[in-house]
């Protein structure tokens, strides 16, 4: 979305208001995730925004571009603007060149369009917010031993396996996270969050360390689990993105564009306490700060001076 309305920026274009198209391809309105109101007044006087597309544009006729993440004025100038100018119409997709950019390439192609994007445009809609909301609130109330704080950890023991890495560590399970979150001195009393979609055995050992341990089946109403279940897969991945976004503590299991763009957000909110797991016999949790955070090497820090 936010490359899109770079694009619609530097080519002088009108955005149409995208679908959300999950990883299952299955399709769900843009007002169902976020607030139209609030995307519209986000973006008075610098993009048009059209909330339905022209029933005289076919979307199946429209040209496809893909253009890379954070997408540059140079880019859209030497490969869109003059397939544009013949056009009229194009429907932009993203791709991601890479999730390990140098500081240098990350910041290199972030402009005050990019950072308004990504940081003060998309705001849930209210009814999805308050499922986040009281998600949190339930947490931080479960958490009331610990000083109301919570840990939230992007776990999932499916795509560890899917990773099938060799060589140094990079996907670490739910009895290695504990063991981690033990050896850096977190007390047994403290809330953890999992991502992972719904409970499984997997998650036993982490459970046993610190049994304040939950995931949205756990913290969910019957009818916010009925509407998840109902819904897009991305209802539940948005409300792990908000929460992992809001928690005193963020542990990524492994890296992933998640990962980096929870740690965007933190980074604008000022919750910079990320800690990766690593393989090091030290005790102190600041030995374990996100690079992102510890190197300042996360493009969001260009937006946030």
């Amino acid at each position: 979305i936010a490359d899109a309305m770079v694009v619609a920026r530097f080519l002088g274009a009108t955005l149409v208001l995208p679908d959300i198209i999950g990883k299952s391809g299955d399709k769900r309105k843009f007002g169902e995730f976020y607030d139209i109101n609030k995307f519209v007044r986000s973006l008075d006087g610098v993009i048009k925004v059209a909330k339905h597309q022209p029933a005289e544009v076919p979307s199946r006729k429209l040209v496809v571009v893909r253009v890379p993440n954070m997408v540059s004025k140079d880019y859209v100038a030497a490969n869109l603007e003059s397939l544009f100018r013949r056009k009229g119409k194009l429907r932009v997709t993203s791709y991601f060149p890479s999730l390990n950019r140098t500081k240098a390439e990350s910041t290199e192609h972030m402009n005050p369009y990019s950072c308004l994007a990504m940081f003060d445009t998309l705001h849930l809609q209210s009814r999805l917010q308050e499922v986040v909301d009281s998600a949190i609130e339930k947490l931080q109330v479960s958490s009331r031993k610990s000083n109301g704080q919570f840990i939230a950890v992007d776990l999932s023991a499916e795509k560890c396996l899917e990773s099938g890495a060799t060589g140094r560590k990079s996907c670490y399970d739910a009895l290695e996270i504990g063991q981690f979150l033990m050896k850096i001195g977190f007390h047994r009393d403290v809330t953890i969050y999992v991502t992972q979609s719904g409970w499984n055995r997997s998650l036993d050992p982490l459970r046993d360390i610190f049994p304040n341990t939950y995931t949205k089946d756990n913290i969910l109403r019957e009818d916010e689990k009925a509407k998840l279940n109902s819904q897009s897969s991305e209802f539940g991945r948005i409300i792990d993105f908000h929460i992992c976004s809001q928690s005193d503590v963020f542990v990524p299991a492994f890296d992933s564009l998640f990962y980096k763009n929870v740690v965007g957000r933190r980074i604008a909110s000022g919750k910079t306490q990320v800690l990766v797991p690593a393989e090091l016999s030290s005790a102190s949790a600041s030995d374990y700060t996100s690079p992102y955070i510890s190197k300042k090497s996360h493009f969001a820090y260009s937006c946030f001076c």
